[in-house]
């Protein structure tokens, strides 16, 4: 991974000039966000796990969970969960930009699920626990691609990356009871023997990005 980090840090160093963020940057209209703040939607499985995991990172302001690339307005957990609304378990990210960089963030997201099964993540099937990437501007789409064009081309996990990259639509956040779940819930069977390994592994892999 290290190399691929190297590959995609150099990428980037080439390419810093090319910020035409033509896309409307849909999510960001919707916050209001205060300047040198950025929002990233990731799916990545189960929502509980991705929360979980960028919690811990230094910078990163918030995380909601909730659904997004569907075709049903305001979809409920129970609707979602019969893969017929469309919709992705994700989560919206508010974060810092002087303090994390959206690459950073794309860096963590590949380390903490696989990226490499369609539509499932472990024992969690469906297209509900798709690999995607939701970006809100024109840079974010190009990080995005190219880095899962690093990763192909370094063979990273011996098989093709199948995230997919699309222009964010609305997020509908999830229910009160998915918001920050496994610290609410750590003693589950779930979160002991899923999100814990996840985030065990954030904190030995990425010591230097985590909250102090």
């Amino acid at each position: 991974m290290k190399t691929v980090v190297a590959l995609f840090l150099s990428f980037l160093s080439l390419n810093c000039e090319s910020k035409d963020k033509t896309m409307p940057n849909i999510e960001n209209k919707q916050m209001n966000l205060d300047k040198g703040k950025d929002i990233a939607i990731f799916a990545g499985g189960c929502f509980w796990c991705t929360e979980a995991v960028f919690l811990q990172l230094d910078g990163v302001e918030s995380v909601e969970p909730g659904y997004i690339g569907g075709k049903t307005n305001n979809p409920t957990y129970k609707e979602i969960c019969t893969g017929l609304t469309g919709h992705a378990e994700a989560i919206r990210i508010v974060f810092d930009m002087s303090k994390i960089s959206y690459g950073e963030l794309l860096e963590v997201f590949f380390a903490t699920h696989d990226p490499t099964t369609l539509n499932r993540q472990g024992n969690d099937v469906g297209t509900q626990y798709r690999s995607e990437i939701f970006v809100t501007n024109q840079e974010q789409k190009e990080l995005a691609t190219n880095y899962i064009n690093v990763l192909n081309t370094e063979n990273t996990f011996g098989k093709n990356v199948v995230t997919k990259v699309s222009d964010a639509t609305q997020f509908f956040v999830a229910e009160y009871y998915h918001q920050n779940y496994y610290n609410q819930n750590k003693e589950q069977s779930y979160c002991y023997y899923v999100i814990t390994p996840k985030v065990e592994k954030v904190k030995k892999q990425f010591k230097e990005k985590l909250k102090k």
